[in-house]
């Protein structure tokens, strides 16, 4: 040992370290290592103030600088000896006033110091790292503990780092939090409204193709709350269209009187509705659209199949929906098609769908023949007249008025006055109701409701022609001598048809629809001689319009209006003279053309190859 400094006096710090160093050695159960010069203690040992050196009780010993990883010692986990198994140069063992034994790597400045920092950017062994596992290794021999250096300065703190799970489970309840602070405040927001405000529109309900096809067609709101009544007088319905009204619950139902125009936008509005306490009143508000028409026509083939066409207004994608050898009539309701063929000299009835599919055959009186037949949609009826195959002078049954299930569930029902069967000479279902409305041969005119339990007829007077009846009002136009009269058929009250401005003469035909009438008049030069035909429309009021007109050899056979008046059919066989009569038992034209016209403007919009148009309550007469 080097005597340089023996004077000196050691420093409290340098005599603990020496002290716990000779205490160590002693326990050690290795052999004693080769003999080591020891560094003497020189002044540069002593703590020089100008090297910020901290107190050896206060540092943190950090890693020593190795050649090859340290080696974890099992039986020493606070401070595990380091070796280095092939130093590249004799180890020294060095003892310095601030640190115990330690091992260096690299070469010893002279004086026998290694003055690089220890534990300079290692890992403090004292602390492992979060989740490291230990590398197993053989028990090593136990060495004594190092002590902090001097030259080890301590890692400066740092917050620990939140992990990226954890931070997004803290969110999470403050997420879920905003979430239902919003709900709550949105729920409550609707709760005050509610409570403010009055009766207000859940549910809309209605058959718009049934609205096109058949008056009587219901609009169903669901209110919010129960209604108290409402009145005709709070509901508008754009387009106007007639209606009634009823409230029930929180329904409230509208009906509509007439039939509806096609592909049309309706809205209906109902003011002031109010809840059945009155204490708050709101607009009820729904809006539907109906669908666009189609309509089916009846060819007949002399060299083939006659067939019904089922076609949309503008004639290009017609679709045969049934054919036959022969085909005399059809009518069609809302799910069915009723048509009459024939078969052996004898007229046959046949009930299908709209497709044609699911044919039956209904019952007929007996062998013969049925003409003008017609349906009730509402009555789920279809009436016709019947003569016996086999009538003559002696007996048979001729033109009697029958009525029956579409169903097929009953047998035919023939019309009776008292005990008789009385031959009918024109007669028409009541539209929108499954009563009749006849005229018998001896020319009595009667209704009678075939849907009664005991049907009867009530004698209405007598009446030379039925020319139409109104839907919706249950108005007849009928003809007595020369005049033509409105007649009421719910109460019997009657009045004059009044003529129409201007005056193109007396009709020949006329079909009712709602708002207004088509009439068909004949033309004549100055000498009387009929020169034409002409299709007027004549509304309430009686204004005149003419929509259509023929001249020369053309002759119209029928007009009918659509169900609600929007569009008509006119049927011409043109060139009458070269136009021969088939051989059906309901003889027409050969050739006949349906014209479909725009009735307010009377702008024709196409001409098809056809006949007996199905918004037509019956076939042509002629």
């Amino acid at each position: 040992m080097s005597t340089d400094d023996a004077d000196r006096p050691l420093t409290r710090a340098e005599l603990r370290a020496r002290r716990e160093a000779e205490e160590a050695e002693p326990a050690a159960d290795v052999p004693a290592a080769p003999d080591v010069p020891v560094a003497p203690v020189t002044r540069s040992a002593v703590p020089d103030p100008s090297q910020n050196i901290t107190p050896a009780h206060n540092q943190t010993p950090g890693p020593r600088r190795t050649a090859n990883p340290p080696v974890e010692d099992p039986a020493s986990t606070a401070n595990p000896p380091v070796e280095d198994p092939a130093p590249s140069a004799a180890p020294e063992r060095s003892e310095g006033a601030g640190g115990g034994p330690g091992i260096g790597t690299g070469g010893s400045r002279p004086g026998g110091h290694d003055e690089r920092p220890i534990g300079g950017g290692g890992q403090d062994l004292r602390q492992p790292p979060r989740g490291a596992e230990p590398e197993p290794t053989p028990d090593p021999e136990p060495a004594p503990n190092p002590e902090p250096t001097r030259d080890a300065e301590p890692p400066a703190w740092q917050p620990h780092p939140t992990p990226e799970a954890v931070r997004r489970r803290r969110r999470f309840p403050l997420i879920i939090g905003s979430v239902v602070g919003v709900l709550v405040l949105v729920v409550a927001g609707f709760a005050v409204i509610s409570l403010l405000q009055g009766p207000r529109v859940t549910g809309v309900k209605i058959d718009a193709q049934s609205a096109i096809d058949a008056s009587g067609t219901r609009l169903i709101l669901t209110a919010s709350e129960p209604l108290a009544k409402v009145s005709a007088s709070q509901v508008t319905v754009t387009p106007s269209a007639p209606f009634t009204v009823d409230t029930s619950g929180r329904t409230l139902g509208i009906r509509f009187t007439v039939p509806l125009d096609d592909d049309t936008k309706y809205t209906v509005s109902v003011k002031d509705a109010a809840g059945t306490d009155r204490q708050r009143t709101g607009t009820l508000q729904a809006t539907f659209q109906t669908p666009k028409s189609t309509i089916f026509l009846l060819q007949r083939d002399a060299s083939g199949d006659d067939k019904i066409f089922l076609t949309d207004l503008g004639g290009k994608n017609a679709v045969p929906v049934f054919q036959h050898t022969k085909i005399d009539d059809f009518r069609a309701t809302a799910d069915s098609l009723v048509v009459v063929t024939e078969k052996d000299g004898n007229s046959v009835l046949l009930v299908m769908d709209r497709h044609g599919k699911n044919q039956r055959e209904l019952p007929l009186p007996g062998p013969g023949f049925l003409s003008s037949m017609q349906v009730s949609e509402r009555g789920n009826l279809v009436g016709y007249t019947f003569t016996d195959k086999g009538i003559s002078a002696a007996g048979g049954r001729a033109s009697v008025l029958v009525t029956q299930s579409l169903t097929g569930d009953a047998k035919p029902s023939i019309v009776t006055i008292g005990d008789k069967e009385p031959s009918t000479a024109q007669w028409a279902f009541v539209p929108d109701t499954s009563s009749v409305l006849f005229i018998d041969f001896t020319g009595a005119l009667y209704v009678e409701d075939r849907a009664a339990a005991k049907p009867a007829p009530t004698a209405l007077g007598h009446a030379q022609t039925i020319e139409g009846i109104s839907r919706g009002t249950y108005t007849a136009i009928v003809s007595r001598a020369n005049d033509l009269i409105e007649l009421n058929l719910a109460d019997g009250s009657e009045k004059p048809l009044a003529a129409s401005s201007p005056d193109f003469g007396v009709p020949s035909t006329i079909a009712p629809f709602p708002g207004g009438t088509l009439r068909q008049v004949a033309t004549r030069d100055a000498t009387g001689l009929p020169t034409g035909q002409i299709i007027t429309r004549v509304d309430d009021k009686g204004k005149a319009v003419k929509l259509f007109s023929v001249t020369g050899s053309d002759a119209i056979m029928q007009a009918c209006p659509s169900p609600s008046g929007q569009y008509s059919a006119v049927v011409v066989a043109p060139k009458l003279v070269q136009n021969p009569y088939d051989q059906s038992l309901l003889p027409l034209p050969t050739t006949l053309q349906t014209h479909l016209l725009d009735t307010k403007t009377g702008k024709e919009l196409v001409v098809l190859a056809g006949f007996d148009p199905s918004w037509c309550a019956a076939a042509p007469h002629r």
